[in-house]
């Protein structure tokens, strides 16, 4: 008999649909999970039930979240080749949400950073002092998320680490409770490339919520609107072509250059040494658009085929389903409920 090829390890990431994509979401993250196709089972979630925790339009969520899908795809995450899957689609979350909860402390959940800062802008926005629960349960739907799969990598930005630390600690209560279940997560954040800051505040990340959107650089944005946005993009004073934290508009230039080109800052400035900045923007440009076209292109010839991005999520769903199943009928177990016939 054959021997069967050994399984390959798991990994998990998900993303909320909050709008378009852009330049340092790409670079800093979408580039390399395209990557683990490679070498793992990948499951990229699409985690559209963490969006309603706070005030939103559900037009405006339906939307985003094939906006997302057809984004990811266009990027070259192939259905083919990993499972696309939407939170709401797969039952487990919600459910696992409720037993994690149960034995989660109150007091650890209303200390997390993101819930106070949230409930103090939902406030400021003049939402009458509401604070919906959700928000409260944002990490333990999280770890639901997480552990719901069993996953041997769980990559999160740097801004998510305060939520994997509780995932692990809710985890390990879990597993000390019962017995063991579930997988620790290690707190996994990918060593990205540039950080990408805005082109009209490069002391700030580049961001979707920016209030001037010309420092923002989307994937979808066509050759003649990034050509306009990098020449827009703010400098610094001196005319020399160099990175340093006395430059910063400069140095983001500099950054973008050599994750959209693959060379190193040390040789682009020594080509560009005597170029103006004029220069430097140009091909900064050039090289972006080479970049982003095949990514533009392809997501508009998909985004509007929605009878292939539904498939596309039925397809992922399932197996994210099959695999959530394995999980959820070991904690039903544990916890002492009946098993659900299947």
């Amino acid at each position: 008999m054959a021997e069967q090829p050994a399984a390959r390890p798991v990994i998990l990431t998900c993303a909320q649909p909050t709008g378009t994509l852009h330049l340092g979401n790409y670079l800093g993250a979408v580039k390399n999970w395209v990557r683990f196709q490679d070498d793992y089972e990948c499951y990229f979630g699409i985690v559209d039930m963490h969006s309603i925790t706070v005030p939103y339009v559900p037009a405006d969520l339906r939307n985003n979240t094939l906006d997302l899908l057809a984004t990811y795809i266009a990027c070259g995450l192939e259905p083919e080749r990993c499972h696309l899957f939407l939170q709401s689609h797969v039952t487990g979350h919600a459910e696992l949400t409720w037993v994690l909860g149960c034995l989660t402390p109150l007091g650890r959940l209303e200390r997390m950073t993101q819930f106070k800062d949230k409930s103090r802008k939902q406030q400021d926005a003049g939402s009458s002092g509401f604070i919906g629960s959700g928000l409260l349960y944002y990490p333990v739907l999280m770890a639901a998320d997480i552990l719901l799969y069993n996953a041997d990598r769980v990559p999160v930005g740097e801004d998510q680490k305060q939520h994997l630390e509780i995932t692990r600690d809710i985890a390990q209560k879990f597993n000390e409770t019962y017995s063991p279940t579930f997988k620790v997560p290690e707190v996994d954040i990918p060593k990205s490339g540039a950080r990408i800051m805005s082109l009209q505040s490069p002391e700030s990340k580049m961001s979707k919520s920016d209030t001037n959107q010309n420092g923002t650089l989307y994937l979808t944005d066509d050759a003649k609107t990034i050509r306009k946005k990098i020449g827009s993009a703010v400098t610094d004073s001196g005319s020399e072509i160099r990175a340093g934290a006395d430059k910063p508009g400069i140095t983001n230039l500099l950054h973008i250059f050599s994750a959209a080109s693959g060379q190193p800052i040390e040789v682009i400035e020594r080509d560009f040494a005597g170029k103006t900045y004029a220069d430097l923007k140009g091909a900064v440009a050039e090289s972006v658009v080479e970049m982003l076209t095949p990514v533009r292109e392809r997501y508009e010839a998909i985004r509007n085929d929605k009878d292939y991005l539904l498939g596309v999520l039925k397809d992922g769903s399932a197996a994210a389903q099959k695999r959530a199943y394995k999980t959820l009928s070991k904690v039903w177990r544990k916890a002492g409920f009946v098993e659900v016939p299947r």
